[in-house]
């Protein structure tokens, strides 16, 4: 088995996230980084039919969807909502979701959670 790993990296996206009530006013950076693992034994013989493939475009506008649209108390929350997301497709076996969080911290570059998922 052929297996293809997808790397969607540092898609920075704007979202409500934390529960001090500034945070809950304003919208802050977030900054994700997925990996995708799907078999692609079919896509790789295929004679290039893109429907053979995993479309890394239809999951990030849905997770992006999800993080501009969505106002989260916890960390946890919106990485195991995008985690969801991403292994909703059938054809995955594994993914993993990284969300920073710029400036949380003071003296900090970001703060970050890592979810992980497999079949």
């Amino acid at each position: 088995m052929q297996n293809a790993i997808i790397n969607i990296t540092n898609l920075r996206l704007r979202t409500f996230i934390g529960f001090n009530p500034e945070e809950r006013e304003k919208k802050q950076d977030v900054v994700l980084n997925i990996e995708i693992h799907y078999p692609a034994d079919t896509a790789c013989v295929s004679g290039d039919e893109v429907e053979h493939a995993l479309n890394y475009k239809t999951v990030t506008k849905a997770v992006i969807s999800i993080v501009e649209t969505g106002h989260f108390l916890l960390l946890e929350k919106l990485v195991a909502d995008i985690l969801g997301e991403c292994h909703s497709h059938p054809t995955v076996t594994y993914a993993k979701v990284r969300v920073d969080k710029p400036h949380a911290l003071r003296f900090a570059d970001s703060v970050s959670l890592t979810l992980d998922w497999q079949k």
